[in-house]
């Protein structure tokens, strides 16, 4: 059964040796944790409100008084008193002839009034009802000059606002005012608020220090990161610096003021910055870059500056600055419409200013992060800011074993699970990569009810992530025909090409955008590759292509994707690396990158870029000429390959060898299709 207890950590010889016993750093209280004797890493203290409690509750509770005031009295008093609706003939007009009109007031076309004794009138469901006060509509076509003859005989009184409005002098007084009063005490409240640093005042404070806690579940420690040895013992030896400075002090060494933590996406860069937290006897303030930037100009220097005022009156402290690039890019080209006003660079410069403003005793060191360093700005870099640069690459396969042990702790793992055989498989890999490996394989054993995570979960899992998730797509005979013979000639290609990567699995199922895969992966990391290695890879990714011309003497678009790559590497081949003795040791192709390392190249001449395109172009239809060789000397293994395929739909590594009658033999160096390669036919080299 593998083991599946976590490894435990060595011990480097340049490691700073931690005290033991319980009044080692990290045992008790610390600043990390709690605040320091003399008051170090304490939570900065609350400021005295603006206004005291009992004042603050009293002028809340006028403010809401006055509105419930308001409200109350627009629901009682708010309108005149309620009249009832009458018809304009005849029951108005005959009051009036009657005599019985009191008085009427008139808005537009309405007629308020009231009568001098009830009325009784039959309404539209013929019930009689007792009328006092009324309100009728003028119709538009009535000649009103006879009405008005009429109301001055009778004596009625006519009046030209609403004879009734329902409303005291108070309740107008209060409706009158009140919304205004209710709209100036919340002003005033608010006001309040912001000046005591609310709202829009506390868009430049940076917050308080993220502290970790020694009880605290999501705590990580050096322990928790391996495959990085050499940058965690760069950080191992900044903490040391903050716990022991006396230690280097008293040789003249200065502490370091900025560490720079570069590399791919998912390597750790922000897991050892939380290591660095997990281990430090100092507060751990922690931003992203992005949390600097505002739609107010100003606002993230502001934001600098309060950050590091925090650091310098909790020091010793660290500062961790994630995804530094978002305020670091270069200004060499040129800033935003307000030139130096441009809310990124005068960040940027605050963050510079603060690190010259570092006295040589200030125990505060800046930890940065960043997946581009080559785009920051020279300023960032030089000595005396960033002194340190610690790149941060993707694990070996000793430390892909020991990232797998760190995040199958908690995982159970069965009889045939071996992590070396999972880390061999798994080359490229970064940190966060193998996790989400392990997750997924744990997702695959849940589905299938086991009761441990198996060998077949992992190697399913890796598939899924590499190769992507299967897809139900149905495809016609034909279409599996082409698809057999295409993933064959790939794979053939692939174990009988001298530099090939063994080919580890062959399948026609599709996944992701693809209709078929060839899984070929080295048996170990590479950090470079030769010429015919390379010429090796582009002579596999042409393997799929000349099979179909072979077959069925017409090519289809599912070469697309090989060709896209085998170009890429043909254009290294001669404008990057070197490898064409037309071209030279000269670089004319652009790396993507650019770097003190990696500068870039110049422009060049239409000539020269003429020369590379002949030489990419004679590069590579010499390759599709000896596969296409290759493969029509080889066409009774190719034929039973694809007949394979298309009974099995997929070949692991064992059995595509041997349908295709091609020994493995492990030799020396651990490759698997060592006795392959060396059946392969001697061919010139290009």
């Amino acid at each position: 059964m593998a083991d599946t207890s976590p490894a435990p950590p060595e011990r480097r010889r340049d490691r700073p040796e931690r005290p033991q016993g319980p009044e080692a750093p990290g045992r008790g209280p610390s600043w990390r944790v709690e605040p320091a004797p003399d008051g170090r890493g304490a939570p900065p203290k609350p400021k005295p409100p603006i206004m005291p409690k009992r004042r603050r509750g009293t002028f809340l509770a006028f403010i809401v008084g006055l509105l419930a005031i308001n409200l109350v009295l627009a629901l009682i008093t708010g309108g005149p008193a309620k009249s009832t609706r009458v018809p304009y003939t005849p029951f108005f007009l005959n009051e009036v002839k009657a005599g019985n009109v009191k008085e009427i007031s008139s808005e537009q076309q309405t007629i308020q009034g009231q009568l001098k004794q009830p009325a009784v009138f039959q309404d539209s469901t013929g019930k009689g009802v007792s009328v006092t006060k009324f309100n009728t509509q003028v119709p538009a076509f009535v000649n009103t000059d006879d009405l008005t003859k009429q109301l001055v005989a009778k004596g009625v009184v006519v009046n030209a606002t609403v004879a009734d409005s329902g409303r005291g002098f108070f309740a107008t007084l209060i409706l009158g005012f009140g919304p205004t009063i209710l709209l100036v005490g919340l002003f005033v409240y608010f006001a309040r608020r912001m000046s005591a640093g609310g709202a829009l005042g506390s868009f430049g404070r940076a917050g308080t220090a993220r502290r970790i806690k020694p009880d605290d579940q999501n705590r990580v420690t050096f322990a928790d990161v391996a495959g990085i040895d050499e940058a965690e013992n760069e950080l191992v030896e900044i903490v040391d610096f903050l716990r022991n400075p006396e230690r280097y002090q008293k040789l003249g060494a200065r502490i370091p003021r900025g560490v720079l933590l570069s590399g791919p996406p998912g390597t750790g860069k922000t897991l050892l910055a939380r290591a660095v937290a997990g281990e430090a006897e100092a507060p751990f303030f922690s931003m992203a870059a992005s949390e600097f930037v505002e739609a107010i100009v100003g606002v993230g220097a502001s934001r600098v500056r309060d950050l590091f005022k925090q650091a310098k009156e909790a020091a010793p402290a660290i500062i961790f600055i994630d995804e530094l690039d978002a305020i670091g890019r270069s200004r060499s080209g040129g800033g935003g419409f307000g030139g130096g006003s441009d809310e990124r660079e005068q960040t940027l410069n605050q963050i510079l200013t603060e690190m010259d403003g570092f006295s040589p005793d200030t125990r505060v060191i800046v930890l940065g992060a960043t997946n581009r360093p080559e785009i920051l700005d020279a300023a960032l870099l030089r000595p005396g800011r960033f002194d340190r640069r610690v790149f941060v690459q993707t694990p070996d396969r000793t430390g892909r074993r020991e990232i797998l042990r760190i995040h199958t702790r908690s995982v159970p793992l069965g009889e045939s699970t071996d992590l070396d055989a999972v880390a061999a498989s798994t080359p490229g890999m970064s940190g966060a990569d193998l996790a989400l490996l392990v997750n997924e394989a744990a997702l695959f054993a849940a589905r299938r009810d086991h009761v441990a995570v198996e060998m077949n979960d992992f190697t399913d899992a890796i598939e899924k992530i590499i190769l992507g998730t299967e897809r139900a797509v149905v495809m016609s005979d034909s279409d599996r025909e082409r698809t057999a013979y295409h993933e064959s000639g790939h794979a053939l290609v692939g174990m009988l090409t001298p530099g090939a990567d063994p080919v580890r699995k062959v399948s026609i199922i599709p996944r992701g955008q693809a209709l078929g895969v060839t899984l070929s992966t080295p048996e170990a990391d590479r950090y470079g590759y030769e010429k015919d290695e390379l010429l090796g890879r582009i002579r596999v990714m042409l393997g799929g292509r000349a099979a179909e011309r072979i077959v069925y003497g017409e090519i289809t678009t599912g070469a697309e994707s090989d060709i896209q790559q085998l170009t890429q590497i043909a254009r290294g081949m001669v404008g990057r690396w070197g490898m064409s003795d037309a071209i030279g040791p000269v670089a004319v192709a652009q790396s993507g990158a650019s770097s003190p390392l990696l500068p870039g190249v110049q422009e060049t001449s239409e000539s020269t870029q003429q020369l590379m395109d002949d030489e990419v172009r004679r590069i590579v239809e010499e390759a599709e000429h000896d596969t296409m060789l290759l493969l029509e000397r080889e066409r009774d293994r190719l034929e039973r390959l694809a007949r394979a395929l298309l009974e099995k739909e997929t070949l692991d590594q064992i059995e595509a060898y041997e349908i295709a009658g091609v020994p493995m033999v492990e030799d020396a160096g651990g490759s698997a299709a060592a006795a392959a390669r060396a059946q392969a036919p001697t061919e010139e080299p290009v």
